[in-house]
């Protein structure tokens, strides 16, 4: 019964999605260049690039530990999240569960509770939850000054992103492919966003899901 709410292959998903260029685009040109302080740079530059797609097509891997880190990310004409679990399964999270996680999120914050604000926070909450990881995404750039203005300006929050995603390698990627300038946008395609993503229209509902974030 549920079986709609799984995708085999991320592949599969990015070429029914109109995303296979994309998806090409996404995975060339992982370099590994810079020194710290072009590094600060090209993440600034990337998050103002970001805030110009119009999505990011994000895969969070859970690991048998209850651990989120980001497996792939790259640029795509809406933003789609696939959480991926321990026994390999594939399932895009629905508007409702994103909106949920990040709500959740804030309230920490806003808390002072949040490992993305609070280093402590992470050593004594045993990890970054499912909500922070996505507000560490390229993707949670695309908020705007919602909740952008409380993060983008805390250093720890800046110091932690990389950490993160899967490995380095998997980092640098998303940062290359987020630098290119954004292609030039249709008006057809410009309609307005809703929730934390904006109009994710694709994803799958599920009403017995719930993660801790």
């Amino acid at each position: 019964m549920k079986k709609k709410n799984h995708i085999k292959k991320i592949s599969d998903y990015a070429m029914v999605g109109g995303l296979g260029s994309l998806l090409v685009v996404g995975l060339v040109g992982c370099g590994d260049n810079s020194s710290n302080n072009q590094q600060q740079n090209q993440n600034n530059s990337t998050f103002t690039n970001a805030s110009q797609q119009q999505g990011a097509f994000v895969v969070v891997e859970q690991s048998a530990d209850g651990q989120y880190k980001i497996a792939d990310e790259f640029p795509a004409s809406k933003t789609t999240i696939v959480l991926r679990t321990p026994d390999g399964n594939e399932r895009i999270l629905s508007q409702e569960e994103i909106d949920k996680l990040v709500k959740e999120e804030e309230k920490k914050i806003d808390a002072g509770t949040s490992p993305l604000t609070n280093p402590e926070a992470q050593l004594s909450s045993g990890g970054m939850g499912l909500g922070g990881v996505l507000l560490s995404s390229i993707a949670g750039a695309m908020i705007g000054s919602w909740l952008g203005n409380k993060l983008f300006n805390n250093q720890n929050f800046q110091n932690q992103k990389a950490a993160q995603y899967k490995s380095p390698q998997t980092y640098s990627k998303s940062q290359s492919s987020f630098n290119k300038p954004a292609a030039t946008t249709n008006s057809s395609t410009g309609a307005k966003k809703t929730g934390f993503f904006g109009g994710n229209t694709s994803s799958s509902t599920t009403n017995s899901s719930s993660f801790g974030s």
